[in-house]
Parts: C-alpha cells; sequence; structure tokens
C-alpha cells in the first residue's frame, strides 16, 4: 500500500513522508521575569565581541622574472576557466581585460576585447570601455579605429557617436567631427542628434554652416519643435524678420494636420514681447482659434484670454470669455448631441451675447437631434428646445412668422400616435390669442382634442370659451370631454358646478344623476361628497338622506355613516327656515320639538351604524371606537335632548396585549404589544374576562390604600383566552386609568 503512494518526483516517499513538520512549540510553564533581564543592547555586544576575525589573504610579492611569469599564467588560466563556465557574462571580459591592461600587455587586452565583441558587438558597454582603454592609454588611431567600427554597427547608439565626436573635439580635430556628424546626420537622427551638430557649428562661431543645419533639420523631421527652435535661433542672432519667415513657412509647411497651439503660441508671443505687435499677435490667436481643433485649443484660450487681458479693451475681453465657452459648448455636444441641458446652455450663452444669426444656428443644430425612440420619457427634455425657440423668436427677435413655423413644425414632429405633449398646444394657441387670431386658436384646440385629447387641454379650451361668454361652446367641449373620459369624476363636478353657477339647477342635478351612474369612476367618494354638499347647499334635506341611502346601499363605510349623522345631528330644522323666511320670531316650543325630533334622527343613524358594524364587521374596532367618539359628541352637543350615557354604556376598554411576530422566512421572532379593545356585548360572552375585572379591581383597590411593595409587584393579568386569539393581559403601569379607553 505504501508502495502505491510513493512519488517518484518525491524520491520514492510518500507524502506523508515528505512533509515538512515544524517542531511543536513548546509552552512556557513559568511565566515569572527572571532575576537579571538582559538588553538588546548586551545580546549585540556579546555577538560582537564572540564574533571570528576574518582571516585575509596573505600579500605576495614576486621578485623575479620567472615567478612574474608563473603569476600571469596562473591568472590567465583563472580568467580563460571562467570564460569557457559563463562566456556570456560581460564583467567576466571586463575584468580579463582591465588586467591585461595593468598588466601593459595591451595586445593581449585588445585580443580579449575583441573575442568579448565576437560574443556580444550589441553591447554597447563593450564598445564603450574598449575605446576608453585606447583613450586612455592615448592609442589615438586604435580608439578612432573601435569608434568607427562601433558606429558603423550600431548606427542608432546616439551614445557612441556622441563619444566619437567627443573625441574628436578633444583632439582639436575639427574637420574630423564635423565629418563624424554629418555621418549620423544620413541616418537622420531625432532632435537630440540635429541639436548637438547645431550645437557644434555654434561652439566655432559658424552661423552660416547652423543655419544650412537647421534647413535641413526642419526638413528631415517637420515638427512643430523643430521650427519653433530654428526660429527662436533667428531671433537669437537679431534677425527678427527672417525669424517671422520661418514661422510663416512653419505654418504654411505644416498645414492644417500638423498644426497645434504651441506653434501659434510661440508665434504670437514672438510679435507681441519681440516685435511688440500686438495686432499682428491678435490676428495669429484668432487665426489660431478658428483652424486648431477645439480639442487641442486649451492653453491657447488661457494665452488668448492673458493677452486680451493685457493689450485689449473690454469688448475684446468679452468676447474671448465668450469664445472659451463657446469652445466647450461645441465639444460637449460634440461628445454627445442627445445632451440637452448642454444645448440649453449653449443657447443661453449665445442669447446672452444677442447674435440673432447665431441664436438661430445654435436652436436650429439643437432640434436635429431627434431622440432615438419614440418614447416620451427621451422627449421630455427635447420638447424644450423647441418651446425655448418659440418664445425667444416672440418675444426676442420679434419674428411672427417664424414662430408660427416653429410651432408647425414642432406639431408636425412629435407622434401624437403614441404620446404628445398637451404644453405645445396650449403654448400655440396661447399664442395664437395674442395675435388677436381667435379661429386661429380654437382650430388649434381643436386639433388637439381630435388628435391628442388631455385633460389639461380640455380645462383650457374650455376656461378660454368660458372668459369669452360662450356657455354653449363650454357645454359642448364638456360634452366631448365626458366621451372621450367619462370616468372623470372631476369633469363632472365642474360640468356640475358650471351648470349651478348659470342657475340651472336641474341641469346640474341631472349631470349629477348622470354621473353617479357611471359604472366605472376614478373617485366616487368624491363626486358623491360634491353632489351632497350640493343638496344641502340648496336645501333640499329629503333629497340629501335618499343620497345617503342611496350611497349607504353601496357602501357601509364607517365615514359615510359618521358624515350621515352629522348631517342628521346639524340640518336646519324647519321652524328656523320658516322663521327666516317670514322675517319673525321662533316658537320656542316648536323649536324645541324639531329640534328632538333632529337628535332622534341622529340617534337612529349611529344606532344603525353601530347595530351593522357590530354585526357586519366585528373585526374593526377601531372604526366602531370612531363612530362611538362621533356619536358620544354629538349627545354631548344636543343639549338637554341628547344622552351620553347611552353611547358610554357602549364604549370599549382599550387593554394592551401581546401577540406573536415572525421574520419572512416564518421564523418566530418573539412577542410584540398592540392594544385590544373589548366591548360591554364581548364581555359578556367571554367568562374569562369576568376573571380579568375582578383583577382589575382588585389592583386599583391595592393603588388606593398606597401598598406601595405590593403596588409595584402589580398583577400582570390573566391570559385571554376568549375569541381574540391573542394574549390579553392588564397593564402593568403604576398609574392606571379608572376610565381607560
Amino acid at each position: 500500500m505504501a508502495s502505491k503512494e510513493a512519488d517518484a518526483r518525491l524520491a520514492y516517499m510518500t507524502k506523508r513522508e515528505s512533509e515538512i513538520r515544524l517542531p511543536r512549540a513548546t509552552r512556557v510553564k513559568n511565566k515569572t521575569p527572571a532575576p537579571v533581564q538582559i538588553t538588546a543592547e548586551q545580546i549585540l555586544r556579546e555577538a560582537r565581541e564572540r564574533q571570528e576575525v576574518e582571516t585575509a589573504a596573505p600579500k605576495q610579492k614576486i621578485t623575479d622574472a620567472q615567478e612574474l611569469g608563473e603569476y600571469r599564467l596562473r591568472k590567465r588560466k583563472e580568467f580563460e576557466d571562467l570564460i569557457r563556465r559563463v562566456r556570456w557574462n560581460t564583467s567576466v571580459w571586463v575584468k580579463y581585460a582591465t588586467w591585461e591592461v595593468s598588466q601593459k600587455d595591451f595586445a593581449r587586452a585588445r585580443s580579449v576585447w575583441e573575442r568579448a565583441l565576437e560574443v556580444d558587438y550589441r553591447n554597447v558597454s563593450i564598445w564603450l570601455k574598449y575605446a576608453d582603454m585606447e583613450m586612455r592609454n592615448r592609442f589615438v588611431n586604435h580608439a578612432r579605429n573601435v569608434w568607427d567600427r562601433a558606429v558603423s554597427l550600431l548606427p542608432r547608439i546616439d551614445q557612441l557617436w556622441y563619444k566619437y565626436i567627443h573625441m574628436e573635439e578633444m583632439l582639436g580635430n575639427v574637420a574630423g567631427a564635423r565629418q563624424v556628424l554629418e555621418r549620423w546626420m544620413k541616418w537622420e537622427p531625432d532632435h537630440h542628434g540635429w541639436s548637438a551638430y547645431i550645437k557644434f557649428e555654434l561652439r566655432y562661431g559658424e552661423i552660416a554652416r547652423a543655419r544650412a543645419v537647421f534647413e535641413r533639420y526642419t526638413m528631415c523631421l517637420p515638427t512643430v519643435k523643430s521650427w519653433i527652435r530654428f526660429a527662436k535661433f533667428e531671433v537669437k542672432q537679431g534677425e527678427v524678420s527672417k525669424a517671422r519667415e520661418v514661422y510663416e513657412r512653419a505654418v504654411e509647411m505644416l498645414g492644417e494636420d500638423g498644426q497645434n497651439e504651441e506653434l501659434f503660441v510661440a508665434f504670437a508671443e514672438f510679435e507681441e514681447r519681440i516685435c511688440k505687435e500686438t495686432e499682428r499677435a491678435r490676428a495669429i490667436y484668432k487665426y489660431a482659434l478658428d483652424h486648431v481643433p477645439k480639442a487641442q485649443a486649451e492653453s491657447l484660450y488661457k494665452k488668448f484670454v492673458v493677452f486680451e487681458k493685457q493689450h485689449g479693451d473690454r469688448a475684446g475681453i468679452e468676447d474671448v470669455v465668450v469664445g472659451k465657452r463657446r469652445f466647450e459648448y461645441e465639444e460637449e455636444v460634440k461628445r454627445n448631441p442627445r445632451n440637452y441641458d448642454a444645448w440649453f446652455d449653449y443657447v443661453r450663452l449665445e442669447e446672452s451675447v444677442g447674435d440673432t444669426e447665431r441664436v438661430r444656428e445654435v436652436y436650429e443644430r439643437a432640434i436635429a437631434n431627434v431622440p432615438p425612440a419614440d418614447e416620451k420619457r427621451f422627449w421630455q427634455r427635447y420638447i424644450y428646445l423647441w418651446i425655448n425657440y418659440a418664445l425667444y423668436e416672440e418675444l426676442e427677435a420679434g419674428d411672427v412668422e417664424r414662430t408660427r413655423e416653429v410651432y408647425r413644425e414642432c406639431l408636425k414632429l412629435i407622434p401624437h400616435g403614441k404620446f404628445s405633449f398637451a404644453k405645445i398646444w396650449l403654448l400655440a394657441a396661447q399664442f395664437e390669442i395674442r395675435q388677436q387670431r381667435l379661429p386661429a386658436a380654437r382650430q388649434i384646440l381643436g386639433h388637439a382634442i381630435g388628435v391628442a385629447p388631455k385633460d389639461k387641454i380640455f380645462k383650457a379650451y374650455i376656461e378660454m370659451e368660458l372668459q369669452l361668454g360662450n356657455i354653449d361652446r363650454c357645454r359642448m367641449l364638456y360634452e366631448k370631454y365626458l366621451q372621450w373620459q367619462p370616468a372623470s369624476c372631476t369633469a363632472w363636478a365642474k360640468f356640475a358646478e358650471l351648470e349651478r353657477s348659470l342657475g340651472e339647477t336641474e341641469r346640474a342635478r341631472a349631470v349629477y344623476e348622470l354621473a353617479i351612474g357611471q359604472p366605472l369612476l376614478d373617485t366616487p367618494e368624491l363626486l358623491w361628497k360634491v353632489y351632497i354638499d350640493f343638496e344641502i347647499a340648496e336645501g333640499e334635506s329629503e333629497r340629501t338622506r335618499q343620497l345617503y341611502e342611496r350611497l349607504l346601499e353601496r357602501t357601509k363605510h364607517v365615514k359615510v355613516w359618521m358624515s350621515y349623522g352629522q348631517f342628521e345631528s346639524q340640518v336646519a330644522v324647519e321652524e328656523e327656515t320658516r322663521a327666516e323666511e317670514e322675517g319673525r320670531e321662533m316658537d320656542d316650543l316648536m323649536l324645541a320639538d324639531q329640534s328632538k325630533d333632529r337628535v332622534v334622527r341622529a340617534r337612529e343613524v349611529y344606532e344603525r351604524a353601530f347595530e351593522h358594524m357590530r354585526t357586519n364587521a366585528a373585526d374593526q374596532k377601531e372604526e366602531r371606537v370612531m363612530l362611538l367618539e362621533a356619536w358620544r359628541e354629538m349627545e354631548r352637543g344636543a343639549g338637554v335632548n341628547g344622552d351620553p350615557g347611552l353611547v358610554e354604556k357602549k364604549m370599549p376598554r382599550r387593554v394592551k396585549r401581546k401577540r406573536p411576530i415572525t421574520t419572512e422566512d416564518g421564523t418566530p421572532a418573539g412577542f410584540e404589544e398592540y392594544y385590544d379593545y373589548i366591548f360591554p356585548d364581548e364581555a359578556a360572552n367571554q367568562p374569562n374576562l369576568k376573571i380579568l375585572e375582578a383583577a382589575y379591581k382588585w389592583k386599583r383597590q391595592k393603588l388606593t390604600m398606597g401598598d406601595e411593595e405590593e403596588g409595584q409587584q402589580g398583577a400582570t393579568g390573566e391570559e385571554d383566552k376568549g375569541e381574540a386569539g391573542g394574549g390579553g393581559f392588564i397593564e402593568n403601569k403604576a398609574a392606571a386609568d379608572a376610565n381607560d379607553d
């Protein structure tokens, strides 16, 4: 079994045998501090004292040529053995050659260098050290030969060229150095190589040669950097006209693709600082801002702003600031053409400038970016571009025909079959009204109702006709409104309110009857309330009672019962109405009898409501309490005719109970307390409540007797096992109210 588990990679040991097992850490039994403490400084000092002295190799003295030959033979053998092992290691070759140089055997040293180059001739450090050895020992021709071979084999290594040229200059061979530079320039080096050639000519005062090198430099590397260096060279030589010519040639030869802000900034600063030509500099800045890509002209704008602050007037400075902001907005809308907030800011900027043609151009570009899908959420910001465009044409530009055309094109563009905007219809109609073209406004609103009817459009159209006094048109519009949306309780109520305001009570009542007869309404409670308030305002008590009864046939909500009872308790009695109509004093006896009848009718409503909720909605205890409280307030407000005690007998007692709570996954999470109401009729049907009542009375007696000790212990009550299902218990409060409700 062990042989099967053995692995050849683990020297035929099992994995368990090959595991590294660390020694078990020994537990310190005695953790008390030692009597003699040892510091870290003492440990380091003892370690240094006990350190063994390194034995240095003995010095060897060579006394004759034979020993020297043996020494050289031994060292060469060591180096050759080392090279044989690590032939690719450059440091070994360098040490070998350096040792041969120390022995003044330059032929052998050259042989070692040549062998090293055979191994890796691309190693620049070997060439550098080889040539350095030749120069240090004054073998100039050998060094020149080495440099010549190096730059021939590795012409792209700038360091070799620099070293070669430096050697020739140190030897005073200027013509030879120039010849080397010419060889180098044939390889078309980078900017540093050309700069080295130019500096070389300037060191020896060859201005014409340097200018010729600059000409070749700009032809070989036609970049902004090379042209700017050429121009600065001319400025340094005092040739201002030639420097300007260089800048102009650069702008012409580089073209729009090669131009950037660096060239124009340098050109403008040359005109500003050297030539003192501010107008030329301003023209250069403006030309640059028109031709340089906006994304690359950030520093150009900053320079232009600084220039205008120094040399320009207020209008020029504002123009620059506006241009900078215009550039930012252009970049933003280019990145995202449907960024309508950026278009709003851009238009606002152009409006502040006051150029009408520019404003129109920006508006046209903005509205051309139609949302990608026919969904209203994509159009909600876009539509305001049209609105602002139309308002600008009307209010700022004063072009009425163009404003009308904007509204017309906007309404054509909107896909009214999927969605529409009531705001644009209303704005177009209001514009025509301001132009005193009422038929055109009616035509727009009528077209809107036919194509894309909306509540706002109907309301605005009706309001307009109402202000004009066209009642028949208002009725016709309300009819179309209700044909389009018969479930709108607001529309029915407004229609009835219109008829009532015109004194057409029967028409208003007919509208209300049609409304409550609809099979589907959005807010029927609002409509019933308005209808009932209408009948109350008309003084039709019997009609109001009939409405309440009809409403109770549809719903038995507690608020309906409370409203009905409140109406019966506050309705004007017949004697009050007659006395007010006849202008006489009221008969007190008749008034008392009618007031008593009014209270009786209200009490009957409350009794019906309470009996209905007791039998059909026994679980809605809070609603029953609300009903009883309203009933009690009515009885108290009735004066001598009221009987609050009748309601007090029906009032429940509020108790605190516990019920289990669970989490979303059904896990029990403890208990929570809640208040429950126990009505007298429920207490009679639950025997356990009598025990609770007795315990409650016993607790009150203990509290009144002032027995603090027993009062703190307090009876917590018995568990309620009635039909409520929860664990009921008496409140554990020191000052429980006897009439707890």
